[in-house]
């Protein structure tokens, strides 16, 4: 019965470093559409001190500025499921309704392990990228 319990934790810890990516990623992207670079950067760990990276947020922020909330319509991470440490680009598309969806490439990086905890970091996004176009 406690071997059971431990491996229910370690799963259900395991699984939700998965919705904390998304929800990391759909913080990002909300604030990218409502033109705020602050929020941004402050999403994106490190960015500040990059000048590629600040002025790909700030050209970001005014060219993909949308009225309404961000729908994430997929989600491809090269971390994803990774039991300990991994870096990598997630390519995600999403829409505000009524305007046409919108392709980026994020670098995630996740640190730790399923025991001790995994932390999911936000590094950079990219402009967008063709729908079709693979990060």
């Amino acid at each position: 019965m406690l071997v059971f319990v431990a491996i229910s934790i370690l799963l259900a810890r395991f699984l939700s470093v998965e919705n904390a990516e998304r929800s990391e990623l759909a913080a990002l992207l909300q604030a990218q559409a409502r033109g705020e670079v602050n929020a941004m950067l402050a999403r994106l760990s490190g960015c500040h001190l990059s000048p590629a990276c600040v002025a790909t947020v700030r050209a970001n922020a005014v060219s993909l500025r949308r009225r309404g909330d961000v729908k994430i319509l997929s989600v491809k991470s090269r971390t994803s499921y990774s039991l300990g440490g991994a870096s990598g680009k997630t390519r995600i598309a999403w829409i505000v309704l009524g305007r046409l969806p919108v392709v980026q490439c994020v670098q995630v990086r996740r640190s730790g392990n399923v025991i001790s905890g995994i932390d999911v970091k936000l590094l950079a996004i990219s402009a967008p990228i063709a729908n079709e176009a693979d990060c």
